[in-house]
Formats: C-alpha cells, structure tokens, sequence
C-alpha cells in the first residue's frame, strides 16, 4: 500500500459470513464443513458458561476469579485453545480462535487477560520455536491448565525498547546451565505462573572471537528456583488478573530449555507478540459488541421530552458510530486470521494496525455507550465504568500504540524505500512513478482498478475512495523519503500521521462485504468518516 499497490488477492473475496449486530456466526474459505460445524458447536457452551458462572463484577471487586470459573475452563478446553491435538490441546486454527476470544471479550477482559497471557503469549513461543521435545514436555500440562505460563520482556526501565533489556544469563562453567539474573515488570499471570518464557541478554563470541551480549529467549520453570515475585499490583482495571514483578537470582537453567537458537531471542519475542495481535481485535470486538447492546437497551427504555431517547438523531448518530467502529474491528480481526490460516508470512504490519484501531475503536464505543446513559452510566451498577477501566490498558500492553504506529510507517518505507532505491536504477523507472503519481492528480488512480468487478458496484464511489487515497499514501513517501531521507526516523508527527492514513486504507479495505443493505450503509459510512477525519480528500494523508 506504501508503494502505491493494493494486495486484492489477499482482500478479495473477503472470507466468507454471516453477520448480523447481535450474532456472528463464521463461514469461512479457510475452514472445511467439519470445522465450521466444530467451532459452532464449541461456541455455545462457551458463551452459555461465561454467562452464567463467571461474574466479572464480583471479580473486579475481589481482584480474583472463582476458583470454580477457573475449573469450569479447564472443562471446556479453554486453556490450550491452539494447541494441537497431539498435546491434549483443542487444535483451533487462528480463525477459530479468534471466535472464541471475541466471546471472552464479550463478557470479561480481566478473564480474557487472564487466558491470552497464558496462552496468546504465555507458551505460544513453544509453540512456534519449541523443539519437539520441549513440546511434549510442556504443552499437555499448559493445555490442560495443570500449569500456566506467563510472557516476561519489559524490564523496569526498559519498556517499548526490549532489545535494551539488561536481564541477563551466562553460561555455567560446566555447560550445562545458564545462570539468569535480573528483574521483569508488569508480568500479567506472573504469581500465578509454572513455566515462563523469559527473555535475557547472552554473551555470544562471534567468528572474529569479539563478545557481545544478544537477546536470547528461555523456558524457565518456577521449580529451577532463584525466582521471586511481587505482591500483585493495584491496577486501574483488569483487577482480577495478576500482575507481578519477577526477580530472577542465579536462576539455573538447563541448556536444553533456549527457546530457539541463541542470539535470536528478538525475532522470538516480536513474532510472538505479533502472532498475537490478532486476538486482542477480535476479543474488542465483542466488548464494543457488549457496549452497543446496553446503549441502544438504554437509549429504547429511558423517555425524556415527551419521547424516547433513540428518537433523537444526536443518540442515533452515536450507536451507528459505534457499530461502524464494531464492524470495521471485527472485519480486521477475522481477515488477518484468515490470511495468516491461509499460509501469509508477512502480516506484522496489519496485526499492529488492528491491536492500534481495535484498542481506540472500544474505548470510543464504551465512552459513548458511558454518554449515552447518562448520569447512570457513571454508576457501578451499569457495568461500563469497569469496562471502561478495564480497556485503558489495552492501548498500552503488548505494543504501546505510539510505537506501534512508527512501527507501522517504517515497516512500510523502508520496504517503500526498496523500492525506489531499486526504480532509480532502472531506465524509466522514476518515470513511472511519476507517471503514476500524475495520474493520481487527474483523478485516474491505478489502485482504484485493483477493485473492479471484485466487489459490489453499489460500492464503486467508496472503492473509488480508497485507490485514490493509496496512490496519495505512495506519493507521499515517495516526497518523504526524498527530502529526509534516512533522517526519515526524526519525523515523527509526519510518520504517526502516515500511520493514521495507512491504517484507515487498511481498516476500509478489511471489510467484509455480505451484499446486505445495512452492510453496504456501514461500508459507506466507514469509507467517508475514516478519510473525512484523515483530511485524505481531497489533501495528502499528512499534509505534505
């Protein structure tokens, strides 16, 4: 997209759906007939139980879950959602899991906290960098909930910036065990955990015989011993998750427990954290679900002016934003699921584009759901203060939104940067670009033809939309990268504000097209707030 050039292969179709505001039942090109049938019959019991034995009020004011809740999960398969059969888990793919977790989040983000950490995160580094042997010996317990697991990287004065990180571990003199010490923050599941996946710095001699201390990741049990925790934080919501500090102090670990090879513990810490991303939209997209269903309950019941609420078009302008905001989030969530089912190895950027969106979008909704009721949505009765509470953390963890909008827009320009570098070289290649970019001008935009006959043409002036904004995304790195350069990486209003562009492209064009009126108004109305708000029509996305 930053070079002009929509991927409508990756888009179009969208997978397959039914949807309405109130229910969501998956159809989808990645799933045979067996699974569809699989994960429907799994959904009911699931939600049927979250509804009736998990009470998120009573856990917010103990700051704990019923151990009852806890058994009832481990019942349901909850705690090795993904994991394959062959180690006792349910074997979801990520489509299927994304289902669940929208439920979850539907109904408790503490609890979905609770899940995610174990195992979004938790020993999802087993899963893609584990030997087999340490897959045997792990994942049944960590499936079953016999044990959990916890995710430990940002360190107390190292957040955003994780290849900073000082914990380090040293190999023993005999060879057989690293010796770990130092501390991690913010450890959800932390006084709670078996296993860890930690990761520490690791003196590594290279071929010129120089030394230098590159991240590796580990699988720590608890019974190794040299590791201490905190009491449990006082948070501001999520209340009855864990959250602890971890102190490791000559923690001995087998060498048969690297997670990966050593030196490469970065690419294992990002990769999971992007393998992850995914969940936490999908999960939003229930709580906006949530948020929606007791505004518009409200907005029917309370009668003020001789009427009800839901009458005033101010009240209906903002449940159609928040159904909008749902809408745009669960398509996102489902579309990067499905592509990364499908086999896509290079899907970071959009998974960090639906943590960034999904995390604003629920805050938006359950503020307005807040507003609509009132004086009485302020009350601890309504529920949506907590959830309020609950969601603040979400712009933050797992990739603090602005970090994750940089990341997005230098992802992007240095692939941009490629390929400039590359157009340059070639007889006619600037020319090109600036040919395309010409064309862009006159309103004849290359990327808008990405679209034709592939959706419906009730929806021509909103394709429409979105090519034409492409090409101006593309000319705008283009000038960019031509004036800064590599000094590009100081710029940062200018690359948050490219970030917005690029993830309001992405968020219109993930959308799932059902060929329902209602759907086709919703489309619309995405397409128009998302680049009226951008100032993309008709200026560049940033101004330049």
């Amino acid at each position: 997209m930053f070079r002009g050039k929509l991927c409508t292969k990756e888009l179009l179709p969208f997978p397959k759906g039914t949807r309405t505001l109130n229910k969501f039942i998956l159809l989808i090109i990645v799933l045979s007939s067996e699974r569809v049938e699989f994960i429907s019959q799994m959904i009911d019991p699931v939600e049927k139980f979250l509804a009736t034995e998990n009470d998120p009020y009573k856990n917010d004011e103990t700051e704990k879950f019923d151990p009852k809740t806890v058994e009832g999960l481990k019942e349901l398969g909850a705690f090795g959602l993904q994991v394959p059969e062959e180690y006792d888990g349910v074997g979801l793919c990520n489509t299927e899991y994304a289902r669940v977790v929208s439920i979850v989040g539907l109904t408790d983000l503490a609890l979905g906290i609770f899940l995610g950490s174990h195992q979004s995160i938790g020993y999802k580094g087993i899963l893609l960098y584990g030997t087999e042997e340490q897959k045997k010996k792990y994942l049944p317990d960590l499936a079953s909930g016999r044990k959990l697991a916890a995710y430990c990287l940002t360190e107390p004065m190292h957040g955003s910036d994780a290849s900073s990180i000082k914990t380090k571990a040293v190999l023993s003199p005999d060879g057989k065990h690293y010796i770990m010490n130092g501390s991690k923050v913010w450890i959800s599941n932390g006084g709670w955990a078996d296993v860890f996946t930690v990761f520490a710095k690791v003196p590594v001699t290279d071929k010129d015989g120089q030394t230098k201390d590159k991240m590796t990741g580990f699988i720590v049990e608890r019974g190794f011993g040299g590791l201490k925790h905190s009491e449990p934080e006082k948070k501001m919501g999520i209340k009855a998750s864990n959250t602890v500090s971890l102190y490791f102090e000559d923690c001995k670990i087998p060498v048969e427990n690297v997670l990966g090879e050593v030196g490469q513990g970065f690419k294992v810490a990002v990769n999971i954290l992007n393998q992850g991303r995914f969940g936490m939209a999908s999960a939003l997209s229930g709580t906006m679900r949530t948020a929606i269903g007791k505004a518009a309950d409200f907005a029917s019941q309370r009668h003020q002016f001789d009427r009800h609420i839901k009458d005033f078009e101010s009240v209906r302008e903002k449940i159609a934003m928040m159904c909008m905001r749902q809408y745009a989030t669960e398509s996102m969530a489902f579309m990067v699921s499905g592509i990364m089912d499908l086999g896509a190895k290079d899907f970071q950027v959009e998974a960090a584009i639906s943590k960034i969106y999904s995390s604003e979008a629920a805050w938006f909704c359950v503020d307005e759901a807040i507003q609509i009721h009132g004086g009485m949505g302020f009350m601890r009765e309504t529920q949506l203060e907590r959830v309020l509470r609950d969601l603040r953390v979400f712009r933050i963890f797992e990739g603090a939104n602005d970090v994750l909008r940089l990341f997005v827009t230098l992802t992007a320009m240095n692939n941009a940067g490629k390929h400039l570098a590359a157009s340059a070289k070639s007889p006619g290649g600037l020319l090109s670009l600036f040919s395309s970019s010409m064309k862009t001008k006159l309103g004849l935009s290359p990327s808008a033809s990405e679209f034709a006959g592939k959706i419906s043409p009730t929806l021509a002036d909103a394709s429409k939309l979105i090519g034409e904004n492409v090409d101006k995304i593309a000319w705008t790195v283009f000038n960019l990268l031509r004036v800064h350069k590599k000094a590009i990486i100081e710029e940062q209003y200018k690359l948050t504000r490219l970030a917005d562009a690029g993830h309001a492209v992405t968020k219109r064009s993930l959308e799932d097209i059902d060929g329902s009126e209602q759907t086709r108004d919703l489309v619309r109305s995405v397409s128009k707030e998302v680049f009226d708000h951008l100032g993309m029509v008709p200026k560049s996305p940033i101004g330049v």
